[in-house]
């Protein structure tokens, strides 16, 4: 295992029905940890499952609103 942490920026604020969707991301194959802030989501993943762009498009099927940060 190849664990990897990345951070997202979130297009909007988080608000309680983001919650759950945040909770849920945890399930997702590959992520180990989803730890959000206001502004950011932090992710650790494991980099032999998946990758960044991976991540990203997992998060975002999941309802949560986030783009790379540069």
């Amino acid at each position: 295992m190849t664990k990897v942490q990345i951070r997202f920026r979130l297009e909007r604020p988080l608000d309680e029905p983001m919650m759950p969707r945040i909770a849920a991301a945890h399930s997702i194959y590959g992520i180990l940890r989803v730890a959000p802030s206001n502004q950011e989501i932090v992710v650790d993943y494991d980099a032999s499952r998946l990758r960044t762009e991976d991540v990203g498009a997992a998060l975002k099927r999941a309802g949560i609103p986030v783009e790379l940060e540069q």
